[in-house]
């Protein structure tokens, strides 16, 4: 008898807890390209140079970032809208919101042809004076403007940068005036901001930084370039790809715990990050330190114009409805999007390209399903890698979590500034969104 008690008592020694800690490192060393979770982590912002992906034509420095900083908030580059009511009312942050992790407050952006802000982007609506045609909206959800020194081709369909996944492209670079960019041999950002200053209806030149005060901060940025040439939409461009290099969303819980703080995350989150990189196999696209891929995969979510919102400049039509095929024009790349990155989508509210998804649970289910929405799509075309990953609730919850608080850096505000040169209000100058913000 005293036997079978001792034997009892042995039998019910504490069970060993789980340390996720060494089972997370072990799975991160897995998946890194380098055999090390080391190579998941963002460098200071202020590090300019461990930043990755610098244009050889435009290396970071101080006052090119304060320069970008200001240029993409600054109202009053908004000098040639389709109506001179909108003048001076948007900036290339009326659909990159700060205190939405710098993407668009609703389920499409809104700059020249919007008024009004609400608290953070969310209640602007058109000017009753513009066409649905006729205001500037993206046909996709704009892709947030963070982590994209790990970007070396913009937008969805990568369209943007004369170099990485564009190399072999050239024979399509001149199917539009835009397009035509790449043929500048530039980096990603450098070629889309161009890009972006004119659709968006910006104007930079030398009587525009000598009325709203730029000119000494160009010349400190860009005392290299000739001065008939210091004072241009190319070089405003290059100062607004500096600053976007700097922001990084490096001060997340899965950044500090990756810099040795193990208490940074919790249990859950790890649970969550554990699967991110093991079972549920989101590290098979999403595996760099912003957790992206310049890589281009289907996963047949619908399109932006196939939602119930009221959208505008979008149709069936639009060629941005075939993703990377819209560009290349090439077969075996229609449907396909870019993989983005993950961090600070907690408050975003809309999800994919087609803003289809309004929670990151809806993301993570949609995943843990596998079935494409969009019957447009070709099986074809889908992802081998999109199919169901027999997660359990449990397990979804987890996955979940990680992705909308392991990711989510706080205070991403950090890099906006508090005023422009123009003196105006911003993101939005109109006379409802100057309300809203407390502007007047």
């Amino acid at each position: 008898m005293v036997v079978t008690v001792v034997l009892l008592g042995a039998c019910k020694k504490d069970k060993v807890p789980t340390n996720y800690d060494q089972d997370l490192t072990e799975v991160l060393q897995a998946a890194s390209p380098s055999g090390s979770k080391t190579s998941y982590v963002m460098p200071e912002s202020n590090d300019y140079a461990n930043l990755p992906n610098q244009d050889a034509t435009n290396p970071i420095t101080a006052a090119k970032v304060e320069l970008g900083r200001m240029l993409f908030f600054e109202t009053g580059l908004g000098l040639n809208p389709k109506y001179g009511v909108s003048k001076q009312t948007y900036s290339c942050s009326s659909c990159h919101v700060p205190s939405m992790s710098f993407t668009a407050g609703r389920f499409q952006g809104i700059a020249d042809g919007g008024v009004g802000f609400g608290d953070h982007g969310e209640a602007r609506v058109k000017n009753n004076q513009y066409g649905g045609s006729e205001v500037d909206a993206q046909g996709a959800r704009p892709l947030p403007t963070i982590n994209l020194t790990y970007v070396t081709n913009a937008l969805w369909a990568g369209s943007f940068g004369s170099f990485g996944a564009n190399i072999g492209t050239e024979s399509v670079w001149n199917q539009d005036s835009l397009v035509s960019i790449n043929n500048k041999g530039l980096q990603g950002l450098e070629a889309n901001n161009h890009r972006a200053l004119i659709v968006h209806r910006q104007v930079i030149n030398k009587d525009v930084t000598d009325s709203l005060g730029y000119t000494p901060m160009f010349d400190a940025a860009f005392s290299d370039i000739p001065e008939n040439e210091r004072y241009s939409l190319q070089t405003g461009a290059n100062a607004i790809a500096a600053y976007f290099r700097t922001i990084l969303t490096n001060r997340a819980p899965f950044q500090r715990w990756l810099k040795g703080d193990n208490s940074a995350m919790t249990d859950q989150q790890k649970r969550g990050a554990i699967l991110f990189f093991d079972k549920a196999g989101c590290k098979n696209c999403h595996n760099s330190p912003s957790l992206n891929a310049m890589r281009f995969e289907a996963v047949g979510v619908n399109n932006l114009y196939q939602s119930a919102y009221d959208v505008f400049a979008t149709n069936v039509n639009d060629k941005r409805n075939f993703g990377r095929g819209g560009f290349t024009q090439r077969d075996e790349d229609m449907y396909k999007y870019k993989v983005p990155q993950l961090y600070n989508l907690k408050h975003v509210g809309f999800y994919f390209h087609g803003a289809s998804k309004t929670s990151l649970r809806e993301v993570v289910e949609y995943f843990n399903a596998g079935v494409p929405e969009n019957p447009d799509v070709p099986a074809s075309q889908i992802s081998n890698k999109f199919k169901p990953l027999g997660l359990t609730p449990a397990e979804v919850d987890d996955l979940t979590e990680f992705l909308t608080n392991g990711l989510y850096d706080a205070d991403i505000t950090r890099y906006a500034p508090t005023s422009v040169m123009s003196g105006n209000c911003f993101p939005n100058n109109d006379p409802q969104s100057r309300r809203d913000m407390g502007c007047e």
